[in-house]
């Protein structure tokens, strides 16, 4: 019986102390620690750019850019947390807003996530944008200090909502009289401010940083770190912490694939009885996490690329592979059971070269002498299964 299950997992688990480890809680990316290594520069640049708000100036806008997991968020946030420390310290107006903007994802959202740091009331719905703002501007006049707001995935924000919002936030110091706002953007992508507004390009980007990957022997670093809190002691070695941070730093360094990758080890460790977590249960979490990836990767996509996606899937499964000619046959029909109306088959020809840059497909382009040219359609082989479980219409 199912309630059997829970039971006896509720037994086996909750009810005994953990043999592995002893604050898991360490070896998520939110969590901050009291040091961050190898990231000295940076904490040392954006502090000299928001430190003047302490004798009552309004720092500079700042744009961070770098790639997934180099330390981008944990910076923004270190620096902020220990700048309004030091600011109550000495009676200083401070305080700091951070929003993940592709969690807030609407301009409603974001602003009423911004406006609340300042001890306003903001309903979930129910009031115009311009009456946040309005609300907002009251506050902190009232307040009379310096307002740092961290917006986390700029980029993505952008790309779906637009540039509004940002233009009224760089532009909010002209309708406040007691009050300063400052801005922290952060984005994974170093292009992202070409397709701005040239008036919010030039507000925005008042000074850059830019994050560079971790390699292997600073990821070793950072893991060892964390691994001496989360785990209890002697369940893991350095030779493993050295294998995990290798195969994050082939990611492009990125920090939280590494943390992701030690935390899911020792989950398996855990969940085999093991006392000690290995090189092998490191390459399952490996395994899992790329799993995960497909799996998210797969389900947001839009409808036509999952109906391509279900073609490419089961055209390999019959022929092993397909000409971009075959697929959109298969399209075709896929569309036409499901009852959409098809794409051209020049969008689908983009679609599969989407597909083939999130690699979720392989489209290789192949000569066929005096019949020209032609992309032929793959998927590898231990990722047909899970595709197919992946894809729902």
């Amino acid at each position: 019986m199912v309630e059997d299950i829970i039971d006896e997992i509720i037994q086996s688990r909750l009810k005994k102390r953990s043999r592995i480890f002893k604050s898991k809680e360490i070896l998520h990316p939110d969590y901050i620690p009291e040091t961050l290594p190898h990231r000295e520069n940076e904490i040392r640049k954006l502090a000299e750019i928001i430190v003047v708000a302490l004798r009552g100036e309004r720092p500079s806008n700042v744009l961070i850019y770098g790639l997934t997991g180099t330390g981008k968020t944990a910076v923004a946030k270190y620096v902020t947390k220990k700048i309004a420390e030091k600011a109550s310290m000495l009676n200083a107006k401070f305080l700091y807003a951070y929003v993940n903007t592709r969690k807030t994802d609407t301009t409603y959202r974001v602003l009423a996530s911004i406006a609340r740091t300042t001890g306003l009331r903001i309903p979930p719905t129910g009031i115009a944008i311009s009456e946040v703002y309005r609300r907002y501007i009251q506050a902190l006049d009232k307040w009379g200090g310096l307002h740092v707001v961290v917006l986390d995935e700029i980029d993505y924000y952008v790309r779906k909502g637009g540039d509004d919002l940002l233009y009224k936030l760089v532009r909010i110091n002209e309708d406040l009289e007691k009050a300063r706002v400052a801005i922290i953007g952060i984005t994974n992508d170093i292009n992202f401010v070409e397709n701005l507004d040239p008036r919010v390009k030039s507000s925005l980007g008042e000074e850059e940083i830019v994050f560079p990957p971790y390699n292997a022997e600073q990821l070793r670093d950072i893991l060892k770190q964390r691994a001496e809190k989360a785990f209890v002691e002697g369940v893991i070695s350095d030779d493993v912490i050295a294998y995990c941070a290798g195969l994050a730093a082939r990611e492009h360094g990125d920090a939280r694939r590494a943390l992701d990758l030690l935390r899911i080890a020792g989950e398996i460790a855990e969940r085999e009885g093991a006392s000690k977590i290995t090189v092998e249960h490191v390459k399952k979490a490996s395994i899992e996490l790329e799993l995960g990836r497909i799996y998210q990767a797969v389900t947001t996509l839009p409808l036509h690329a999952k109906l391509v996606l279900r073609a490419v899937i089961d055209l390999v499964k019959k022929k092993g592979s397909g000409t971009t000619g075959e697929v959109y046959s298969w399209y075709v029909k896929t569309a036409e059971n499901y009852g959409y109306e098809p794409l051209t088959q020049r969008r689908i020809s983009e679609i599969l070269t989407e597909l083939d840059m999130i690699g979720l497909i392989n489209a290789v382009v192949v000569s066929r002498g005096r019949y020209g040219k032609t992309k032929i359609v793959k998927i590898p082989a231990e990722m047909i299964e899970v595709l197919d479980s992946a894809v729902s219409i």
